[in-house]
């Protein structure tokens, strides 16, 4: 019974050796670490002087009458996307790079290290697109007119129009130059009174109807 013990002890160390010698590594399944994605870009975002200064600005241009609160709004955005129109930019009703530059708008040196992306210029600016092939046939016109230039009313014609407004008991507010909201509703009570177009806005029509003189290249359009 004595020899019998260590003999069975023998035959498990001999069966269980192979077992333990075996490559730890074999049945690692680890996974090799993933590709590294390329890092993004910083984004570009305006201060709040800078949106401030592009809504005095506009203000100025008689795209925009509310505040110059340093805070997008629908009609800060929307008086951008005409700016970049006016500009060749994408329509964005954002202030990027290229828009404050164009606006005259100084940048941060932070600001002067990001450059300008393809996103944010037109299609034909970023991208030329190669022409297609024109499938021209009798009596179709494939070019597509020109959108004109924008009639821009200056500070001291708005400022004529508001005077022309108060003797006309259709203003009551200060001569300031600028297109605000009763300035607007002023301009629509004359425009109604007048047999113009009621838009709110001071176009060459109105100027004309109220004697006011027009620059040389108001004139032109």
């Amino acid at each position: 019974m004595k020899r019998v013990l260590p003999l069975f002890v023998f035959a498990m160390l001999a069966f269980a050796g192979p077992v333990f010698a075996q490559d730890p590594g074999a049945s690692d399944t680890s996974s090799k670490p993933a590709a590294e994605k390329p890092k993004r870009g910083p984004v570009f975002s305006p201060t709040k002087a800078q949106i401030k200064q592009v809504q005095e600005i506009l203000k100025g241009r008689g795209l925009y009458s509310g505040e110059a609160t340093g805070k997008y709004d629908p009609e800060t955005r929307a008086a951008i996307k005409v700016v970049q129109n006016q500009e060749g930019i994408r329509e964005t009703g954002t202030l990027n790079r290229i828009t404050l530059e164009r606006m005259g708008v100084a940048l941060t040196d932070r600001q002067k290290t990001i450059p300008v992306t393809e996103s944010s210029m037109t299609p034909v600016e970023a991208k030329p697109k190669k022409e297609k092939a024109k499938t021209e046939r009798i009596g179709d016109n494939t070019d597509k007119p020109k959108r004109g230039a924008v009639f821009k009313a200056n500070k001291e014609q708005i400022s004529a129009a508001q005077r022309i407004l108060k003797s006309g008991a259709m203003y009551d507010g200060p001569e300031t130059g600028k297109l605000d909201k009763a300035t607007r509703d002023g301009l629509k009570k004359y425009q109604e009174a007048n047999g113009l177009k009621a838009t709110g806005t001071l176009n060459k029509d109105t100027l004309v109807k109220m004697g006011v003189e027009l620059t040389d290249k108001q004139k032109e359009m």
